[in-house]
């Protein structure tokens, strides 16, 4: 049974996949108000829901009676962290990380509360020390704690080797940066906790080795697991790219579209990491069977959206779900595009498909109209050569485009 608050909901919510010490750290959060941070690179202008597990921990950490620390690695990102990766990342130059990391932070005033109380978040860049670093004074200060078989045996470095992929040694040097800005959260704002995803264990307990060594304190590192789907699939992939966070990437639609898709096999967990409702009322969920458990999606969709959207989109996208799929109307919150129809005043259903962004492929257009996949108004076609007239969209100007039973826009003229 844990002591403190933020151990028992991590670990009740299965956030945890490796704790350096977990009940020598349950102790010191049971006992005062401790500072964790975990860091972000601004590879992006915005983060994806593969990051929402690690928001959802500082906002955990908050809400426990702790201060969270969002660390923007204006710095790290410069140099590439190689973790889960067969290639370097591209370089960005400093304007493009900048606009980046500007559209990284709006996303975390929707999670984390800041200001100047004991438990208010804090937002810090890597950049104000790491750009600082004199290169021999660092490795004669630093370098020396670092060995190099270590670094070999390190997951990102090892896997990179072992498939004969390049390795810079620019990205050689990621570990023991990441390593360093723990050390210096520490010696500035007494941090004692880095959590990351199951991809950073390494490169935190080298910052954990480096802060006992040159601090002489005890200071922890918490993962959580790696989340995939049901099917294996890594979260947050779908066959239309991420699923970004940041609204101007992708509509609070899509993204409620996104949960209420959810496998059925995923609900409960889903519930249980990226919302805030009651484990007892989770528990009852559990009970839904067959077509049952689609109310669980909907509470899933609802709740998530809410955290990232607002309650006002949340409820907006929950309506026009309801009257695209329930009562056969045209959703506000659809996605829209609009068009110019031919000098003949129609438009093939092939380019309907790919205008509205269902069909990347005028080849892909044509294999889902022969599969009876596409529909118009919600009537399936199966005539790839099928035109639509402008007297099809009606007085409203507008027509659905349907991809399957689950995705939709709307086309307007």
């Amino acid at each position: 049974m844990a002591k403190s608050d933020f151990i028992e909901s991590v670990s009740e919510r299965g956030y945890i996949h490796q704790c350096t010490n977990l009940d020598e750290l349950d102790r010191l959060c049971a006992s005062k108000s401790i500072s964790g941070y975990i860091g972000f690179d601004c590879t992006a202008d915005s983060l994806h829901v593969g990051s929402l597990i690690q928001i959802m921990m500082l906002r955990r950490l908050q809400k426990s009676g702790h201060r969270p620390i969002v660390l923007m690695g204006g710095g790290t990102t410069k140099i590439g962290d190689p973790s889960g990766k067969d290639n370097a990342r591209p370089l960005l130059s400093n304007a493009d990380i900048n606009s980046n990391m500007k559209n990284i932070k709006s996303i975390f005033e929707k999670y984390l509360s800041f200001g100047n109380k004991k438990t208010d978040a804090i937002m810090i860049d890597n950049a104000d020390w790491l750009d600082k670093l004199m290169l021999i004074p660092f490795l004669r200060d630093y370098g020396k704690h670092f060995s190099i078989n270590r670094l070999l045996g390190m997951e990102s470095v090892k896997l990179r080797l072992e498939r004969e992929q390049p390795l810079s040694f620019l990205e050689f040097n990621y570990a023991i940066l990441q390593a360093f800005d723990f050390l210096e959260l520490n010696h500035k704002l007494d941090c004692e906790l880095q959590m990351g995803g199951s991809d950073q264990w390494g490169n935190i307990v080298s910052g954990i080795d480096l802060t006992r060594r040159v601090q002489k304190k005890e200071v922890y590192g918490l993962t959580s697991p790696l989340i995939t789907t049901a099917s294996g699939s890594k979260m947050g992939k779908t066959a239309n790219g991420a699923i970004w966070l940041n609204e101007k990437k992708l509509s609070s639609w899509d993204f409620w579209q996104f949960w209420r898709n959810t496998e059925d096999k995923d609900v409960i967990k889903f519930l249980k990491l990226f919302t805030e409702l009651p484990l007892v009322e989770i528990e009852e969920y559990r009970k839904l069977k067959g077509s049952k458990i689609n109310d669980a999606k909907i509470i899933l969709a609802n709740e998530v959206t809410k955290l990232c959207h607002g309650e006002k989109a949340s409820i907006q996208a929950f309506n026009s779900a309801k009257d695209t799929f329930q009562k056969g109307q045209i959703g506000d919150e659809l996605p829209k595009y609009t068009i110019t129809l031919s000098p003949n005043n129609d438009l093939s259903f092939v380019d309907a498909l790919c205008k509205s962004n269902l069909c990347k492929s005028k080849s892909e257009a044509r294999r889902l109209i022969k599969g009876g996949g596409a529909r118009i108004n919600d009537q399936p076609h199966r005539d790839e050569n099928f035109l639509i007239n402008k007297e099809d969209f009606g007085e409203s100007r507008t027509i659905k485009i349907s991809s399957g039973k689950k995705n939709h826009a709307v086309l307007c003229i």
